[in-house]
Parts: C-alpha cells; sequence; structure tokens
C-alpha cells in the first residue's frame, strides 16, 4: 500500500495586496509544514504545476526551498511555469523548451508525470511527442504494477467558470492512450483550484485542491475566487490491487 499526499498550485511569487509574495510562500510552507511533521512516512509528495506564478528563476529559487522535505517530492509544470527556467532552476538540467515529462518509480506503482502546459497560453494540452511518451511507458518496464497518470490541467468539465474554459483540450487523443493500459488506476491534476473527483476515460480524476487561493461555484456566489479558505491537499491511498482511495484535508493553522 502506498500513500501519496497530493497538492498543487502553490503560485510562488504571485502578491497579494502589495505583500511581496508573501502570502504565497506562506501558504505552501504550512503545507510542507504539516506533511513533515507527520508521524508517518509518505511513499512521494505530488505538486502538479503552477509552482511559480511567473516562470522567474528567483520563483524557482524559492520552489526549491519550499518544497524541500524529508518526503520524496514529484512535480510537474503548469501554465504559470516556464519550461526552461523549471528545468534549470528544479531539475539542474540545460535550459530547453520542450515538454518535462518524467517517469517516477515508486515501491508498488509507477507514477508518470506529464506537462500539459502551452507555452504562453492558459489552457493545455498533451501533445503528441508527450502522449506517445506516456504510451511507451506505460507498455514498458513494470507493466504488473499500478501506474498513476499526473497532469497540471483537467480534460474535462469541472462546471467552474472561472477554470473551465483553460482546461486541457484535445482530450480524445489521451483517453485512447488510457484505453490501452488497464494498469493505470487513476488521473491527478490541478489548475481548478478546488478540490473535485470525477472521472475520464473510465478513470478516476482526482482534482488535487490549489494552495493559493480556492476556485468557487456559482452558487457560492462572488467573483469565482476566494482567498479567505484554508489552503487544503490530498492523500491518496493506493492499494496492491490498485485500487484508490482519496482523503482531502485542510490545513490547521499553525
Amino acid at each position: 500500500m502506498l500513500t501519496i499526499a497530493h497538492f498543487s498550485d502553490i503560485h510562488l511569487g504571485q502578491e497579494h495586496h502589495g505583500d511581496g509574495g508573501k502570502r504565497a510562500r506562506r501558504r505552501a510552507e504550512q503545507v510542507m509544514a504539516y506533511l513533515d511533521a507527520l508521524p508517518g512516512r509518505l511513499d512521494a509528495v505530488l505538486v502538479t504545476g503552477d509552482l511559480a506564478d511567473h516562470g522567474l528563476p528567483a520563483e524557482y529559487a524559492q520552489v526549491a526551498e519550499v518544497l524541500a522535505s524529508r518526503h520524496r517530492v514529484l512535480i510537474c509544470p503548469g501554465n504559470h511555469d516556464s519550461r526552461a527556467a523549471y528545468r534549470e532552476g528544479l531539475l539542474g538540467e540545460a535550459p530547453a523548451d520542450g515538454p518535462v515529462n518524467r517517469l517516477h518509480r515508486l515501491p508498488g506503482a509507477d507514477v508518470l508525470m506529464l506537462d500539459s502546459s502551452i507555452p504562453g497560453r492558459s489552457d493545455g494540452l498533451l501533445d503528441d511527442g508527450t502522449l506517445a511518451w506516456l504510451d511507451a511507458e506505460l507498455s514498458g518496464g513494470r507493466t504488473d504494477l499500478p501506474a498513476l497518470v499526473a497532469f497540471h490541467h483537467p480534460p474535462v468539465v469541472l462546471h467552474a467558470p472561472t477554470v473551465d474554459g483553460i482546461r486541457q483540450f484535445g482530450e480524445a487523443r489521451l483517453a485512447a492512450v488510457l484505453r490501452r493500459h488497464p494498469r493505470v488506476a487513476a488521473l491527478l491534476c490541478g489548475h481548478s483550484h478546488t478540490a473535485a473527483a470525477t472521472t475520464f476515460a473510465g478513470l478516476p480524476l482526482l482534482v488535487a485542491p490549489g494552495v493559493v487561493s480556492t476556485v468557487t461555484l456559482p452558487c457560492e456566489g462572488g467573483r469565482g475566487i476566494d482567498f479567505t479558505h484554508p489552503p487544503m491537499f490530498a492523500f491518496h491511498v493506493l492499494a496492491g490491487d490498485g485500487g484508490l482511495t482519496t482523503h482531502y484535508r485542510a490545513v490547521p493553522r499553525g
């Protein structure tokens, strides 16, 4: 059995009423402090994109500091991230503009982190090269083990007008790949700044809460985004047979 913590959209560098990004950093640190103080060990912490708010090198220096943990941390880019600066600041690689896709082998499961960002745009797409890479990685290696597929943009409408227009498009291509690989247990994403659960291609699609803010539904009124809700994250518990259970947590004030 694996236990994975999952959150998204920390947006380090985002100013709130001229605070120089201090609020965004404080909220991300609050989540990481909670996870690092757990009496048990997590198999991984997943952060599904929008790590920086403007994609600046100084923001990625902050991301590296804030996400440093006793737990293994797995990341992927979002639409606010810059691939070149992300690679250089977080992966120690030479700057490059191609998609950032990574396979992580955990004890008992594979986690595939995909880059759904489109440089210069807010909506998302898994390009042909990324989908070919996903297909190949799911076909090779430890095919007897379950796999989790993670990316930033949800490939479905979540009935949240603030973000539905900038979701992941071209989703039928992703669905076709997933249907070839029954070992995929679930899809994990962010971008929508709201804890949500639905299905895609017959699989659970679990959306991580946004740490920096919360997107609200029309029935809640307001302007569609709330900065007063507490930061949240999810615990995903993956059983050996591939069954997944998710628990959402609001982080108490320290």
